[in-house]
């Protein structure tokens, strides 16, 4: 290994594997002091493959970016590399960190207002609960929605620490209200909402249980997922007059996109 491909990334130490679901874990590795991220970004990962050559992927990270250690929501993919690699994964073992983190899904990427909706399908939630664990995000909105959409019930990960974050006094002081709204499409009446999520938005259900309205003037929205929910959602939301960052103008709407 050359000097100049180790500065490109650090060693890190698995510290804790939580699994959610057959197909659905957390993990948290050690951080390097030199790390560092804003609420929404993700970092570049990589393991050995069985012939020894790194694999690399993109994960959101979860974790607030004041914490002294990473952690990210992952989802194993049936025949998948990584995934491989990643099912062998146990506490103490090492793991490559880029040491840049990336992507637009942040909360300045957006102009600003009033309410905060945060939509995510499977593993989209982890950028969400980056932002979420920000004090600064709660007090620069009154409303903060969350929405998670999963086929299983199981795969409702952090829903009781989303449920507590109301509880956090530091993030309570900043005044914002918290609505969580979980969704589960295959298991009926696991949860009151059903439907995948351009479905309840385009009907109106979605603002409905949030108790609020989706307007251009007050709401903002952070968006992440499945490419197809993505793509849906952006035609919809555009068709209503919400509009991505351009040209460095803010806009009402971010989508990350590292599929």
């Amino acid at each position: 290994m050359t000097q100049d491909a180790m500065e490109k990334w650090t060693l890190e130490t698995v510290s804790m594997l939580r699994h959610w679901s057959p197909t659905m874990l957390s993990f948290r590795t050690s951080r390097s002091p030199g790390f560092r991220f804003k609420p929404g970004h993700y970092a570049r990962l990589a393991l050995p493959g069985p012939d020894g050559e790194l694999i690399w992927r993109p994960y959101s990270l979860v974790s607030a970016s004041h914490d002294d250690y990473l952690e990210f929501l992952a989802i194993q993919v049936p025949g998948g590399a990584f995934s491989a690699a990643l099912a062998l994964l146990q506490p103490g073992d090492v793991l490559r960190v880029d040491k840049s983190s990336f992507g637009f899904l942040t909360v300045d990427q957006l102009a600003p207002g009033k309410d905060l909706w945060l939509l995510a399908s499977g593993t989209g939630l982890g950028p969400m609960l980056s932002i979420l664990r920000e004090p600064a995000v709660w007090q620069d909105f009154k409303r903060l929605v969350v929405v998670h959409s999963v086929r299983h019930v199981n795969e409702l990960a952090y829903r009781n620490d989303i449920a507590s974050l109301q509880d956090d006094p530091v993030l309570a002081e900043g005044g914002a209200q918290l609505r969580y709204l979980p969704i589960v499409t295959r298991e009926p009446g696991a949860t009151a909402l059903a439907q995948r999520i351009p479905l309840l938005l385009q009907d109106g259900r979605l603002e409905c249980a949030a108790g609020c309205a989706l307007t251009v003037q007050d709401s903002r929205l952070m968006i992440c997922g499945n490419p197809d929910m993505t793509a849906e959602l952006r035609q919809l939301l555009a068709g209503l007059g919400f509009s991505t960052t351009r040209c460095g103008v803010r806009g009402q709407m971010a989508f990350e996109k590292y599929w």
